[in-house]
């Protein structure tokens, strides 16, 4: 690949604790679970290896703690091809960690997210990490980190022309303005986004109004991911675009968005248009529902040749 996308995330690294269950667990109710697994996790660790899996060249900017969680993590990146410059150890806060639980039956997930040491990722850390993302065509962050560290990074971006922000709000949370409008492109789920604009997102019309209300708020560009629907793309004050998901029995959707998110950022850093990129993520993103796991689920280049289409 002689032009492989560039792409660096500003981010959250986290190591899951995945849970086999038969149903989620009501409040107070304990269950029995058939199987445990850890993995790689974080949506913002998620997002790069999905990019670097389908051969972008990656950069990332995170905080692990000083341990073995934290170690291991960066040896996880090392292994995917990504730049581990900005890999930054917090020697006070533990590793981020995320328990998920997953019904064995319909892939349905349930999260909790410990974030320890990406806490401690600091705008300084991002103003002194400017290179890895004044190099890369597309930043994408999330917010499971500090949201002032997230908008000091956008601000960093802005720095250098050319370089494509992409900001997925997850988990949601209020956001400034000046977030919103230094995104080229905002990337909520229909859940995100009806928290987000407190409007519903059940239908398809609906979500279009709620994608509408956050260009009111200054995005630019809204691409709504719906879960088996698909995925919305409201784009300047074009007419809104359905995309179609392909229809699976899904074994675990952990992670399905951070596979879109990762995908969409390398197709686009690949030169594709806005709805081809949205297109092909979405059908990576199916694949990724078919096995078991966050990053292990994730297909590898080498798997999904007739997706890229190169």
């Amino acid at each position: 690949m002689a032009d492989r996308p560039r792409i660096c995330m500003v981010g959250s690294s986290n190591i899951d604790l995945i849970s086999r269950v038969p149903r989620l667990p009501m409040p107070g109710e304990t269950l029995i679970g058939s199987k445990f697994q850890m993995g790689f996790g974080g949506k913002g660790a998620n997002q790069a290896v999905m990019a670097a899996k389908l051969g972008a060249q990656v950069s990332v900017v995170t905080k692990v703690g000083d341990d073995i969680f934290g170690h291991d993590t960066r040896k996880n990146y090392e292994k995917h091809g990504i730049d581990i410059t900005y890999v930054l150890f917090d020697t006070e806060r533990f590793s981020g960690v995320a328990p998920i639980a997953v019904d064995e039956n319909t892939g349905a997930n349930s999260i909790i997210i410990v974030p320890g040491a990406n806490d401690g990722l600091s705008p300084e850390d991002v103003r002194a990490a400017a290179p890895a993302i004044h190099a890369a065509q597309i930043l994408i962050c999330q917010l499971e980190i500090p949201i002032e560290t997230t908008l000091e990074a956008f601000r960093v971006a802005r720095q250098k022309p050319g370089v494509m922000t992409i900001l997925n709000p997850a988990p949601a949370a209020p956001l400034p303005d000046e977030l919103i409008a230094l995104s080229d492109i905002i990337a909520p789920n229909e859940v995100e986004a009806a928290m987000l604009t407190d409007m519903p997102t059940t239908t398809d019309a609906e979500a279009t109004a709620a994608g509408r209300r956050l260009q009111e708020r200054g995005a630019k560009t809204v691409v709504m991911t719906l879960g088996a629907r698909g995925a919305l793309i409201l784009d300047g004050a074009n007419e809104p675009v359905m995309v179609a998901a392909q229809s699976v029995q899904a074994v675990d959707t952990t992670g399905a968005g951070d596979a879109f998110i990762g995908s969409l950022a390398y197709f686009l850093g690949a030169g594709r248009t806005l709805r081809d990129a949205v297109e092909r993520a979405c059908a990576i993103a199916t694949r990724s529902v078919l096995k078991t796991g966050t990053q292990i689920s994730f297909p590898w280049r080498e798997e999904v040749l007739d997706i890229i289409g190169e």
